[in-house]
């Protein structure tokens, strides 16, 4: 695969919400302090523990949010898309990473130091608005998660994670395929359970005519049932 260069100018019309609300002084030191970096499928981005420096924008490929838990069990906290700004909540909260970060593939991302950030939030009201949002849209979506994946079963819970993989990463071009393959240990890590119990449960929903299953590939048959099993549980 020959890899894509950004521009500046491609840059810019990825970051186009934060960029926006900038005066013409401001833009100009935010696109003198904006850097690439690329990340090789399973690269980690940055560790739990580490002090948070950047905020990130995924300019392409797929990226989890992890973290280790009790028994060196792994929870996959968030998954992250094209275009969305991460690794920031860190900083502002002055504390090191809860977290770690790797790439599910290849991934592009652009990175902005925080000092850039917080000095321009200083000089503009409408930046610091925009972050305001960002947390709170991320706190949503946080409890959101929490609720599903401690009081749903495993059916509930493999459900929901197969359509939140859809709404977040979409389909293919048959319009029902997934367009992210994960291994079934990430999607277990996802889903809050075993791997034995991702793939005992995979299987049943394979039988059931819910999915079908070609090696990473998930084909998402019944939508509509599976939305009910999530929904109950």
């Amino acid at each position: 695969m020959v890899k894509r260069e950004y521009s500046t100018a491609d840059i810019i019309e990825h970051i186009a919400d934060l960029w926006q609300p900038l005066n013409e002084e401001q833009r100009a030191i935010l696109a003198n302090d904006f850097t690439i970096q690329r990340f090789r499928k399973n690269e980690t981005i940055y560790c739990e523990g580490e002090k948070a420096t950047h905020i990130m924008c995924l300019l392409s490929g797929k990226v989890k949010i992890v973290k280790d838990g009790v028994g060196g069990r792994t929870q996959i906290i968030r998954v992250i898309k094209p275009v969305e700004y991460f690794a920031y909540r860190a900083y502002f909260a002055d504390e090191e990473y809860v977290t770690a970060a790797a790439a599910f593939e290849p991934s592009v991302i652009c990175m902005i130091p925080m000092k850039t950030i917080t000095r321009l939030i200083g000089e503009n009201h409408q930046l610091a608005m925009f972050f305001i949002k960002q947390l709170s849209k991320d706190l949503g979506i946080a409890d959101e998660r929490t609720v599903s994946l401690t009081q749903k079963h495993i059916r509930g819970r493999l459900a929901e994670a197969l359509l939140f993989l859809k709404e977040n990463y979409g389909v293919e071009e048959d319009e029902s395929t997934l367009s992210i393959y994960l291994s079934r240990e990430d999607l277990a890590n996802l889903s809050n359970m075993t791997t034995s119990n991702a793939i005992r449960t995979l299987s049943i929903f394979a039988s059931e005519k819910l999915i079908a299953i070609d090696g990473r590939k998930i084909k998402l048959i019944d939508e509509d049932r599976l939305r009910k099993i999530s929904k109950i549980g």
